[in-house]
């Protein structure tokens, strides 16, 4: 369970049920929430996105040492 705890700035502080918290951007947060709802999280992985910075990172390091 992750619950808003409050928001600073464009920071939203997230409380898990465990009592740890973290921050999230506010930017990614719908602006209807507000301090107390709960929220889920969903994190997936991109992986065409993640291919093509590894295809551009092996690019800029081959044409470095080129060089």
């Amino acid at each position: 369970m992750y619950i808003i705890d409050r928001f600073e700035g464009d920071w939203a502080i997230i409380e898990t049920d465990n009592r740890a918290t973290f921050n999230l951007p506010r930017s990614v947060l719908t602006a209807d929430l507000k301090e107390g709802d709960v929220i889920h999280v969903l994190v997936s992985l991109d992986s065409e996105a993640t291919l093509q910075r590894s295809k551009n990172a092996k690019s800029l390091l081959e044409n470095f040492f080129d060089q």
